[in-house]
C-alpha cells in the first residue's frame, strides 16, 4: 500500500487550490453540496410542519401551538447529524458530474504532456452519478445493522465501508477517462488496497461538518493524481471498443 503516494497526491491537490480553474470548480462544488443539504433540510422541516399542524391538543394540557416549532428545531438538529451520512452520497454525485473539469485542471498543470482526455457527455455522467448514488445509499442502509450492533466502533465501520465505495468509484472515474471501463476495473483490482486507503482517508473528513463541503472536489483531484502515479502496466489498445463510458 503506497501511503506516501496517497499523501503526495493530496499535497499536490492542496497546492493547486489557488488555480483559477480549480477554484471555480471547487466553489461550484461547494455551492452545489450546500444547496443540496439546505434543500434537504428545508424539505424535512416543511414535512414535519405539515404533519404536526399549527396546533395540537394534549390531555390535561389543552391546545398548544408551539409543538411544530419544537419538531422543526429537532428536525434541524437531527439533519445536522445526518449530514455526516448524507455527504457521502452527495460527494459521489458531485464528483461524477465535475470529474472532467477537475481532471482537466489537474492534468493541465501537473501532466501537460498528456493529451486532454475525452469529456463525458452530461447525461452519461448524470446516469453514472445516479447509479452510484443508489449503490452507496443502499449499502449504507444495509450497514445500519452493523452500526447498531457495533455502536462503539460504528464510525470506524462507516469510514471503512464508505472509504471502499468512494475509492472504488473515484479511481474508476479517473481511470475510465484514459483507458476505458474494462481496463479501469483491472487497474482498480491491482491497486485495491491503496485505493481503499485513499478512499477511507477521504471518508474521514466527510464526517466533519463544513469541511465535508470541499472534500468531493479535492477527492476527485487526488484520485486523478493517483491514477497517474500508480503503475498502470500494459496500456489499453488505442483501438479498443471500450471507450470511456
Amino acid at each position: 500500500m503506497a501511503l506516501t503516494t496517497i499523501f503526495r497526491a493530496f499535497g499536490l491537490t492542496i497546492g493547486q487550490i489557488g488555480d483559477p480553474r480549480f477554484t471555480r470548480v471547487l466553489l461550484v462544488g461547494v455551492g452545489l453540496a450546500l444547496a443540496l443539504l439546505v434543500g434537504a433540510s428545508a424539505g424535512l422541516i416543511w414535512l414535519i410542519d405539515w404533519l404536526a399542524g399549527d396546533t395540537a391538543s394534549l390531555p390535561l394540557v389543552g391546545e398548544i401551538n408551539w409543538l411544530d416549532d419544537v419538531f422543526s428545531w429537532g428536525a434541524a438538529l437531527v439533519l445536522m447529524v445526518l449530514s455526516v451520512f448524507l455527504m457521502v452520497p452527495v460527494a459521489s454525485a458531485i464528483t461524477s458530474l465535475f470529474l472532467d473539469d477537475v481532471a482537466d485542471a489537474v492534468e493541465a498543470v501537473h501532466y501537460p504532456a498528456i493529451p486532454q482526455g475525452p469529456r463525458t457527455p452530461f447525461w452519461e455522467a448524470l446516469r453514472d452519478s445516479v447509479n452510484f448514488l443508489g449503490v452507496i445509499v443502499g449499502v449504507n442502509i444495509l450497514a445500519l445493522i452493523l452500526y447498531l450492533v457495533f455502536a462503539p466502533v460504528a464510525l470506524f465501520i462507516f469510514w471503512a465501508i464508505n472509504g471502499y465505495l468512494l475509492g472504488r468509484e473515484y479511481y474508476t472515474l479517473a481511470a475510465m477517462r484514459r483507458v476505458g471501463r474494462t481496463r479501469a476495473r483491472e487497474l482498480r483490482r491491482k491497486h485495491a488496497l491503496t485505493i481503499w486507503a485513499a478512499g477511507t482517508l477521504m471518508a474521514i473528513p466527510l464526517s466533519v461538518p463544513l469541511l465535508n463541503l470541499v472534500v468531493p472536489i479535492l477527492g476527485a483531484a487526488t484520485f486523478t493524481h493517483l491514477y497517474q502515479m500508480l503503475p498502470q502496466g500494459r496500456p489499453a489498445p488505442s483501438s479498443s471498443p471500450d471507450h470511456p463510458r
